[in-house]
């Protein structure tokens, strides 16, 4: 028994790193897992990879910016699938900068990747949801929308923070749906976001000396968080915020 089994999940940004490891385990789980991405090519090999390994997985394009492209999603996941129980908002970018040196198109797109993609995921989920006789949705947050690192990008932080309070105006809206919805904040995980973000090695030693465990998370123990929240196992947790981050913001 898989611990997701007779449910279909749409998941963003699966192409690579962590979205891509909750879709795999979202498959080895049970789920038929709907996800969409900007980088095809990847996304493809990620989508042939759950079916070699017996998953039921389709890829879709998506950019979270645009509406379209999630009712595209959507449409898939209930017409291939026939209804959709989980939405895993895990798309998103950073872009480093103080205050005075973010543009304000970085400032712009931060903002409409971040918080605008996970508005418009769920605006389209619920719908559907609705139809399926409930469901859960996951955004994925960050420890910088709880507490952010002097050297944190302010954009990103403000971008995380909007996912924190949106989850919880969701939750409280949508319980009588029987909609729960949670945050997950992970703290530094060793994804491509991560590492194309900290290629400095004084910047990486800063960054573990603010991890109470000593060392960078990985994608699979962000997943099996989200993995917890998507499943019936949470069925009374709803409005809530996991934070998996190494102790960082315990400090």
């Amino acid at each position: 028994m898989g611990r997701l089994d007779g449910k279909v999940a749409l998941i963003s940004g699966g192409a690579r790193g962590m979205g891509a490891t909750e879709a795999k385990l979202f498959a080895r789980e049970g789920a038929r897992v709907v996800f969409g991405d900007i980088l095809d090519d990847e996304g493809r090999r990620v989508e042939a990879e759950i079916r070699e390994l017996g998953g039921e997985s389709t890829y879709s394009r998506l950019d979270v910016t645009r509406e379209q492209d999630w009712r595209r999603a959507v449409q898939i996941a209930e017409s291939k699938y026939g209804k959709l129980d989980i939405l895993v908002n895990n798309a998103g970018i950073v872009i480093r900068g103080s205050i005075e040196e973010t543009s304000e198109g970085d400032w712009d797109r931060i903002m409409a990747i971040n918080a605008k993609g996970v508005f418009l995921g769920t605006k389209h989920a619920l719908p559907a949801m609705r139809r399926a006789g409930g469901g859960s949705i996951v955004n994925i947050s960050s420890g910088a929308g709880i507490a952010p690192s002097p050297d944190t990008s302010a954009a990103y932080s403000a971008s995380k923070g909007a996912v924190r309070i949106f989850t919880k105006t969701t939750a409280v809206q949508h319980a009588k749906d029987r909609i729960r919805c949670n945050s997950v904040h992970p703290g530094p995980i060793d994804t491509p976001m991560l590492q194309a973000a900290t290629s400095d090695p004084s910047s990486q030693e800063a960054r573990l000396q603010r991890i109470p465990l000593g060392r960078i998370g990985t994608p699979e123990e962000i997943a099996y968080g989200v993995l917890y929240l998507a499943s019936d196992e949470s069925s009374f947790v709803t409005g809530s915020e996991l934070v998996i981050d190494g102790g960082r913001t315990a400090q």
